[in-house]
């Protein structure tokens, strides 16, 4: 294994690591029924998307993509209280994502994807998130939508380090 290449490996999981440390940190001072929307937003900052349901519940995203392999929804109630702490990328929410379901479907189950790929001969755009980091290998869980922002299928994929 090249210099560079173990340099780069080594680099990525330093980053990795700092991001899950931070965010342990923050999310340990996170208490559903206690911390108010307010508190949630000084401490994690502006979310990248609100989604507001129809009793008043707001969800608040919080990706950690394209480096991260979590992404965060935080649930405030209409209370103003946060209720829920979701780490959304799971082997359970991706096996919720069914052909037919929206892109906006997507999105509200997995939060925002690590990339956004478009295939003009195949006419479809696909979204992955990376789910996994082993030496050697990061895994990816992928959406393809058609030219109407349906899911077709999905699937999983790798990249080793240079590919």
């Amino acid at each position: 294994m090249s210099i560079k290449l173990l340099l780069g490996v080594f680099l990525s999981g330093l980053l990795a690591l700092a991001f899950s440390a931070c965010d342990a940190d923050k999310l340990s001072k996170l208490k559903p029924g206690i911390t108010s929307a307010d508190e949630v937003r000084k401490l994690m900052g502006e979310p990248s998307l609100e989604w507001v349901e129809t009793d008043g519940t707001r969800v608040w995203e919080y990706p950690r993509t394209p480096e991260g392999i979590v992404n965060y929804m935080l649930v405030i109630a209409p209370d103003n209280l946060l209720r829920e702490v979701r780490q959304v990328l799971t082997e359970e929410n991706f096996a919720k994502v069914r052909p037919g379901m929206s892109s906006d479907e997507v999105r509200y189950l997995l939060g925002r994807p690590a990339h956004e790929l478009y295939f003009s001969l195949k006419q479809e755009k696909v979204w992955d998130w990376k789910t996994k980091v082993e030496p050697g290998m990061t895994w990816y869980f992928n959406v393809h939508f058609n030219n109407d922002g349906v899911v077709t299928r999905t699937s999983t994929s790798f990249t080793a380090p240079g590919a």
